[in-house]
């Protein structure tokens, strides 16, 4: 039998325990042998050593979230429960005081919070390519800014360069208002998103009007050479081969890039052939790239998004004839 006890100060204690006591409840309900009992600002878990352990760094994970935001959302509670729960996750819910932080600013932290953000992480230290590969919540894009704000940061390099497919500007985007920027915005945005956790609106529009930070679709990348840059490529499931070819001949010197993307969220016509899947093929065990396979396991979204993955997953299963060998995804 261990027991640990766990004290905060200087934060509310609904904050960590939640709205009548919500997110104790759901810590007590994922672990229902272990005892854990809260007063005040203290907690006590008495209960076997491994789940103690892992139920202390849900706590101490949470405290820090508030500590940081003045805030912990429910959100937060379930990814971290789900990667408690997980048989290989214990390790990777560490303390965001330490080697999981990616970037930190005056006001926000950003952590790699799985195994499969923290295997990006690593990789994207030791290869100059990194291929990132996993459905979606896995926190692919918002990872990769992080990566790369975290290396401007630092002055590793000195301009980040994020780009996406996005719909010819004819007939697909032709009824839409607007010229040719606005047409193309919405497919950028999520890349705004992430790059304004990180970066005030000041920072963030300061940088982009001096084009330290682009952000571009793929096909504006066609005739460049980016020195000392980050790429990113972002949902490249919907890049065609002779596209991807053409984002990774970019790289000039001192460069680097994280290529982002689903292979089961592929929008290109069936006669194409998705840029993403092939290189998988085609570039394996060049030395300097690098390929990291996300899973359902990574998803920190929503909690629902982990089951809608699993019965979209079995629904698929389900339509393959008995003789067909599931895809290698």
């Amino acid at each position: 039998m261990t027991e640990k006890t766990i004290e905060f100060e200087g934060i509310e204690p609904v904050i960590i325990f939640g709205p009548y006591d919500s997110y104790l409840k759901k810590v007590r309900e994922a672990f229902p042998d272990t005892r854990i009992n809260a007063r005040g600002n203290k907690i006590t878990i008495s209960g076997d050593e491994p789940e103690v352990t892992a139920i202390e760094k849900i706590f101490r994970e949470m405290i820090f979230l508030a500590d940081q935001h003045g805030e912990v959302l429910e959100n937060d509670v379930n990814a971290l429960v789900s990667l408690a729960l997980s048989p290989v996750s214990h390790p990777s819910i560490s303390h965001a005081g330490d080697q999981d932080v990616i970037v930190e600013t005056k006001d926000y932290v950003v952590k790699a919070k799985t195994g499969g953000q923290r295997r990006m992480v690593a990789e994207a230290k030791k290869n100059d390519v990194v291929f990132a590969i996993g459905p979606a919540g896995t926190g692919k894009t918002y990872t990769a800014v992080a990566i790369a704000v975290a290396a401007w940061k630092s002055k590793s390099i000195k301009r980040i360069v994020l780009a996406r497919p996005a719909v010819e500007a004819g007939e697909s985007l032709g009824f839409l208002p607007g010229d040719l920027a606005q047409k193309i915005d919405p497919y950028l945005r999520p890349l705004y998103d992430a790059l304004q956790d990180m970066l005030t609106a000041e920072k963030l529009k300061f940088l982009t009007e001096r084009r330290v930070i682009e952000i571009v679709p793929l096909a504006y990348m066609r005739g460049r050479t980016l020195n000392n840059s980050f790429i990113i490529l972002d949902e490249a499931q919907n890049a065609s081969s002779k596209q991807m070819k053409m984002c990774l001949t970019r790289l000039g010197v001192n460069s680097k890039a994280i290529i982002t993307g689903d292979v089961t969220q592929v929008d290109l016509p069936k006669e194409m052939e998705s840029g993403l899947m092939n290189a998988q093929h085609i570039l394996k065990g060049i030395k300097g790239i690098s390929f990291v396979f996300l899973d359902k396991s990574d998803v920190v979204r929503h909690r629902l998004v982990k089951d809608i993955i699993n019965a979209y997953e079995h629904h698929e299963e389900a339509l393959q004839p008995a003789s067909s060998p599931k895809p290698k995804l």
